[in-house]
């Protein structure tokens, strides 16, 4: 019962050690450009500069209406035809799995 103890110590602590040592995931805040810091650090954009940029955005989106998100929704490559090949792939091994399962060694007899 003691190595059991602290064996799940040992491996909790060692788990969580990595947690422990990083620091706050500062990317959502972090842009591409910048002078990279006084220290060389990550280029950053400043404030101004990201409300900037998502003014343009939003401009942009207002002045071409039929772009839409640019997300290609009946597309192979977008979210419906991407999910259709996904369906069409399991569905297709989930049919062959129950062909398979109703006949066999373990089918019940008269079943099928």
């Amino acid at each position: 019962m003691n190595k059991s103890i602290v064996l799940g110590t040992l491996l909790v602590g060692v788990f969580s050690l990595p947690l422990m040592l990083a620091g706050p995931a500062f990317a959502q805040y972090m842009g591409s450009g910048g002078d990279g810091g006084q220290d060389g650090g990550h280029p950053s954009m400043s404030l101004e500069a990201t409300l900037e940029l998502a003014k343009r955005k939003v401009d942009y989106a207002a002045d071409n209406p039929g772009a839409g998100s640019g997300t290609p929704y009946m597309d192979a490559n977008g979210v419906l035809g991407a999910s259709a090949i996904a369906a069409a792939i399991f569905g297709g091994i989930a049919g062959a799995f129950f062909i398979r399962g109703r006949s066999g060694k373990y089918a019940k007899p008269g079943t099928g």
